[in-house]
């Protein structure tokens, strides 16, 4: 049996612990003087994608998990609303390896989302790695995608799909994890968000959302933020899963065509959120920025005007268009007035 801890002063125990070997100790902090994390450096997308998170965009066959996935590269690169709706925190560099679709299909939907965010390719920082193959599972593929990561140092890096980065047993958990590692791992060195596509199983309908991903249970376990798509009916659905912030599920999607644009649209939000008429709470936004006497978070907004997070997402990218107010680090703010010329 082992020995008791010794006490705060090391008395009154039979026994105490063997002293910490000269430069082997792990370090540690006090709780108190762990570091914060500022309201403006939460998200890389806001409620949509933490900063820097690792996760999946996972579903079954034809959930338009690539448009989502290829939705998030436009949004990030150009810092315009995902989905037209969710907030860009700090837009930057995408790093992007579409493994199933032809480089063409790839230009082309790209084309196709940032038009219909009001944004041209040309001005888009997506960088696209057009090598045939890329491997988690072995060693010189690994190294060469660090060595891009390190290069680059894109903001996010997007992997679609899994299935086509390896040759593993997908359902073997001491297989799976250390690719998965990999990721984390590049995560953490490089401070790049990491989204990997993945399908879910087939006849999951019935299954909760992180559980019905195809393969071993590490794929849920690592996610810091996750999106699921599934179809119920003739109805697309979102459902954003973090590990760190509260879950949203219920959204409605559809994918729309606008000329030769195509993009997936939210067309719900959450269901015990109050709905509100856009033209009504544009100016209740106005308003409440006008009367603040400092910037305020996307969240102390919405939970003063009482909405969908999703469709206030959407109002400030409209505001944010029309000049009316202006994002800062620590928030958004009505834009000042110009002053009037001297006559």
């Amino acid at each position: 049996m082992s020995a008791p801890l010794p006490d705060a002063t090391g008395q009154g125990q039979p026994s105490k612990l063997a002293s910490p070997v000269a430069g082997l100790a792990l370090p540690v902090s006090a709780a108190h003087a762990l570091p914060e994390c500022p309201e403006e450096r939460r998200w890389l997308i806001e409620d949509l994608w933490a900063e820097e998170a690792v996760g999946i965009v996972g579903g079954e066959p034809k959930c338009c998990k690539s448009f989502l996935a290829l939705d998030i590269a436009v949004s990030v690169a150009s810092g315009t609303a995902c989905l037209r709706r969710f907030p860009v925190a700090r837009p930057g560099r995408v790093l992007l390896f579409a493994a199933e679709d032809p480089l063409h299909v790839v230009r082309s939907r790209l084309l196709g989302i940032g038009r219909a965010a009001g944004i041209e390719l040309s001005s888009l920082d997506i960088q696209v790695i057009t090598a045939p193959t890329v491997r988690l599972d072995v060693a010189a593929d690994r190294a060469r995608l660090l060595d891009t990561v390190a290069a680059l140092s894109p903001r996010v890096l997007i992997l679609d799909p899994f299935v086509r980065l390896h040759r593993v047993d997908e359902n073997a958990s001491a297989e799976v994890a250390p690719l998965l590692g990999f990721l984390r791992d590049l995560q953490r060195t490089h401070h790049t968000a990491v989204v990997v596509v993945h399908h879910a199983k087939k006849g999951a309908a019935k299954v909760r959302d992180g559980q019905a991903l195809r393969g071993s249970s590490e794929f849920h376990a690592w996610g810091d933020s996750n999106l699921y798509l599934r179809r119920r009916g003739d109805d697309l659905v979102l459902a954003v899963e973090h590990r760190a912030a509260p879950s949203v599920t219920g959204l409605a999607l559809s994918l729309r065509r606008d000329g030769e644009a195509i993009a997936l649209e939210l067309t719900d939000g959450p269901k015990d959120a109050q709905p509100i008429a856009i033209p009504v709470l544009s100016q209740r936004v106005r308003d409440v920025l006008a009367e603040a006497d400092r910037p305020l978070t996307h969240e102390e907004i919405r939970a003063t005007c009482r909405v969908r997070s999703a469709t206030l997402g959407g109002v400030l990218a409209d505001l944010l268009r029309e000049g009316a107010i202006v994002r800062l680090p620590n928030g958004y703010r009505r834009a000042l007035a110009p002053t009037p010329a001297t006559p």
